[in-house]
């Protein structure tokens, strides 16, 4: 019964950061699965899920911005989003599977 209602929690977390994603904006550049303009999120999370500061890396990346991260593609500023919403989403994408 608990891992029921764990996974549960997960499936409505993973909802909500995707809601987060596309409300902000996110899902213009990045699909969760695939590369549009910007890498995937799934593949965002399979290169920093095992780095232990990644949360806040991500976190300064989504808020600031970035370039060089994924080639020559500028991440730019996200000042539509606040500092609780990157971490937010940080810890979404953190916890996407890792793309095969």
């Amino acid at each position: 019964m608990a891992c029921a209602a764990l996974a549960a929690g997960c499936g409505q977390a993973v909802g909500e950061g995707e809601r987060l994603a596309s409300d902000k904006g996110c899902l213009r550049c990045h699909g969760v699965q695939g590369k549009f303009v910007g890498p995937g999120f799934e593949d965002i999370a399979a290169r920093y899920r095992a780095d232990a500061t990644a949360g806040a890396r991500l976190d300064q990346k989504i808020r600031e911005g970035s370039v060089g991260s994924w080639g020559r593609v500028i991440m730019p500023r996200q000042p539509q989003v606040s500092e609780a919403e990157a971490r937010d989403l940080a810890d979404w994408i953190l916890a996407l599977p890792s793309t095969p």
